[in-house]
């Protein structure tokens, strides 16, 4: 949203960034990490999986996103898990049926969310995670 109000302005995705926004990204990531995990938390008083991720890109890109993992799963573009950049949404089917929690990939195969454990940073590969990934979606670009 513009500066000092106005109207949204809407962009194609992914929306190109800069590097130097990928890294507060993931900067802004690391001193949330422990943040306590609140159902509908929006804020770091306490954030359920899409408020963590709709609070840091709101903060990291100026981005206003959908409230739910599954609203966000259909926006940007798909991506291949061994293809995944900094940035990228990582989605899971935690209860089989849909798509039902998100993450933040932070490099290697590493990603970062809110969980009923607080915000931590898990590796995609780890079984239990391995088992319940559905998608990944890029949002943000450096191309």
């Amino acid at each position: 949203m513009p500066e000092g109000g106005g109207s949204p302005v809407t962009r194609p995705l992914p929306l190109k960034v800069s590097e130097r926004s990928i890294k507060h990204l993931v900067s802004s990531i690391e001193g949330r990490l422990g943040t306590r995990y609140r159902p509908g938390g929006t804020t770091p008083d306490g954030f359920d999986c899409s408020g963590f991720v709709q609070y840091l890109y709101k903060d990291a890109f100026r981005m206003l996103l959908p409230r739910t993992s599954g609203e966000l799963a259909v926006l940007g573009a798909m991506v291949k898990k061994k293809q995944l950049r900094p940035g990228d949404l990582v989605f899971f089917s935690i209860d089989g049926n849909r798509i039902d929690h998100v993450g933040i990939f932070i490099g290697g195969k590493s990603f970062a969310h809110a969980s009923t454990g607080g915000v931590k940073v898990n590796n995609i590969d780890e079984h239990y995670f391995f088992s319940r990934y559905a998608c990944s979606a890029r949002l943000v670009t450096t191309d």
